[in-house]
């Protein structure tokens, strides 16, 4: 596959932190719209990876090479669930990289998150306590923030922790659409 059709690229790379290197050798290309499990167990280096791919950490050998705008979905039982936040506010949020410092986000940036939340379908929760959502709907809600943040990478780490069998479902078939649409989705897991 020619490198310029992938969103990602990795030749010969190595991450770590200082003089600790956690992978190596890493080589991949993926396409747009795919769907990527990283497999691995606690401590692998999945996390390590969702970094570099994010940003937050280079390569210290090789290369890892991220075409598109990219946004992490963190696990839910991370989250402050005692934090007044509604479902919309959560979603807003993921505008704010792309704001000045000194903007707050308005009608515009409230309106794209209206709009991410109705592709997850939770539209009709957005004045909903984000601490009073299922794990199901609050993975949903952090999916449409990095929707808002017009990320074409979804780096989900550990979606499906705590979901029941609905939720699970529900999350499933929003990962194949938002797929179907161009976005690249990696889902870290054990």
């Amino acid at each position: 596959m020619p490198a310029e059709s992938s969103v990602i690229s990795a030749r010969h790379a190595a991450i770590g932190y200082g003089s600790t290197t956690v992978l190596t050798d890493l080589e991949f290309e993926i396409p747009r719209g795919s769907r990527v499990a990283l497999l691995g167990p606690n401590g692998g280096g999945k996390t390590t990876l969702f970094r570099a791919l994010l940003g937050e950490l280079e390569a210290a050998a090789g290369s890892i090479e991220v075409r598109v705008n990219s946004a992490t979905v963190p696990q839910t039982e991370r989250s402050r669930l005692d934090y007044p936040v509604s479902a919309l506010d959560v979603a807003v949020m993921g505008s704010l990289a792309r704001l000045p410092w000194w903007r707050r986000p308005g009608r515009h940036e409230r309106k794209r998150a209206m709009a991410a939340l109705g592709s997850v379908g939770l539209d009709d929760l957005a004045a909903t306590g984000f601490g009073d959502l299922s794990g199901g709907q609050r993975q949903r809600v952090l999916i449409a923030r990095a929707l808002t943040a017009d990320a074409d990478l979804l780096l989900l780490d550990e979606p499906f922790t705590g979901l029941d069998n609905l939720s699970e479902q529900r999350l499933s078939l929003l990962i194949d659409e938002l797929a179907e649409n161009g976005k690249t989705v990696m889902i870290a897991t054990h």
